[in-house]
């Protein structure tokens, strides 16, 4: 088999070191020759190995992606002079089953490398890092809010407090109101219902209901607890919202773009930046986009019969955010999104029509980031002026279905 990289080392980490096995193919009657070192994964042990595969002249660095202890070796490792450093995904780099160990994984990536049988994954510049590190855990913060409410929600039950029956968001602002004043001892249902505010006046006798119950001391307590950690997980929020403003100023084109898309909105925007790192360059074709983001069909044929089409494990941050676009685009009933959604949904159901959009935003975002142009919104009739005939057709199957004979006749 060819070689492409004559000398090339092959990386496998772990949290407190990494085998290093750098191989150099002989030429001739030489045999090629592999050495195997361990190297810690402190810092200067790193800087260490780098000048070690700088002496080596090392063109080529292969690491497998493993959980988060490939970044500090990536990070000091990527601008070695004169060298290509490759992460790779684990599922491309599989070992074959037999007597697997840290040593022979290293060997095989850099067996691997050398014959130029790897494909490096997307790692982002530092800026795009910088982001989504922020959109991350802006993301997890707000997740843990969520749970804490429910948390507020699970306790109100306990006490016989059904609040969340009749106001939709528990710690709105009325909620909030009737909360504190829980917690600081009003017990009369009609004074708590009192303080409604806005559209919830009009179901104060649901909630005179709703909040009478057995509230007590204990519950008042834990109350309190819940509710300063959803106020402290808020302001972290906010925080966070104001330092990602301006890591995205450099990118704040991308966004405008792509927030033009019915759906996405800006804090939605901000994750799908900071994960394809609002560079369409990097994607070939929008295809090679969505197939990363892992929202096409996969790919399992054998003897002429198609296995499994399951989508591939892709980004979770990136497909959550779409699949909320999605949703959003689902309930929209004016837009091309959301009239593919329902044709699709009522053929292949809901989940795969979620997919369905997300690929086709994906699509869309590649086309608007290579050309630099705004969103144009086919229509929710699209379809119909596509196939007028079809669609004129169905329309008179679905009345006779239901017992009218029609007669057409064009209009004057």
């Amino acid at each position: 088999m060819e070689v492409v990289h004559v000398r090339c080392a092959g990386l496998d980490i772990s949290k407190k070191d990494a085998k290093v096995c750098v191989r150099v193919a002989g030429a001739g009657r030489r045999r090629t020759v592999e050495t195997v070192t361990t190297w810690s994964s402190m810092t200067r042990q790193i800087l260490a190995l780098r000048e070690h595969l700088a002496a080596e002249e090392v063109t080529c660095v292969v690491m497998e992606a493993t959980g988060d202890y490939w970044k500090s070796f990536y990070y000091l490792l990527e601008d070695l002079p004169g060298a290509e450093v490759m992460l790779v995904n684990a599922r491309h780099v599989k070992n074959l089953p037999g007597r697997k160990t840290d040593v022979s994984d290293a060997t095989w990536l850099a067996q691997l490398g050398a014959h130029g049988l790897v494909r490096a994954s997307f790692v982002p510049p530092e800026p795009i890092r910088m982001l989504r590190d922020l959109t991350r855990a802006r993301t997890a913060i707000t997740r843990e809010r969520s749970r804490e409410v429910q948390r507020v929600e699970k306790l109100l039950e306990d006490a016989g407090i059904k609040l969340s029956a009749v106001a939709s968001d528990i710690t709105g602002v009325s909620g909030r109101l009737m909360l504190t004043a829980l917690i600081e001892g009003q017990r009369d249902p009609t004074v708590l219902a009192d303080l409604a505010k806005r559209r919830l006046r009009s179901k104060i006798p649901a909630l005179t209901e709703a909040l009478t119950g057995r509230f007590n001391e204990h519950h008042a307590f834990l109350a309190r607890v819940h509710l300063d950690l959803i106020d402290q997980h808020t302001a972290a929020i906010e925080e966070i919202t104001s330092r990602i403003e301006v890591a995205i100023e450099p990118f704040q084109g991308f966004r405008d773009l792509i927030c033009s898309i019915p759906g996405i909105a800006v804090l939605t925007a901000d994750v799908i930046v900071a994960e394809t790192g609002a560079d369409m360059s990097r994607f070939p074709t929008p295809g090679h986009l969505a197939s990363w983001a892992g929202t096409t069909p996969g790919s399992n044929e054998s003897a002429g019969r198609v296995k499994s089409t399951k989508t591939r494990p892709g980004n979770p941050y990136l497909q959550g955010a779409l699949g909320a676009a999605a949703m959003s685009c689902a309930q929209n009933p004016g837009t091309y999104l959301g009239a593919r959604y329902r044709r699709i949904a009522s053929r292949r159901g809901p989940m795969k029509a979620n997919v369905a959009i997300q690929h086709k935003m994906l699509t869309t975002i590649w086309h608007m980031g290579r050309d630099g142009t705004l969103y144009d919104d086919p229509g929710a009739d699209y379809f119909s002026r596509l196939h007028p005939e079809r669609a004129k057709n169905r329309a008179l199957h679905q009345l006779e279905a239901m017992g009218y004979r029609v007669t057409l006749r064009h209009a004057s």
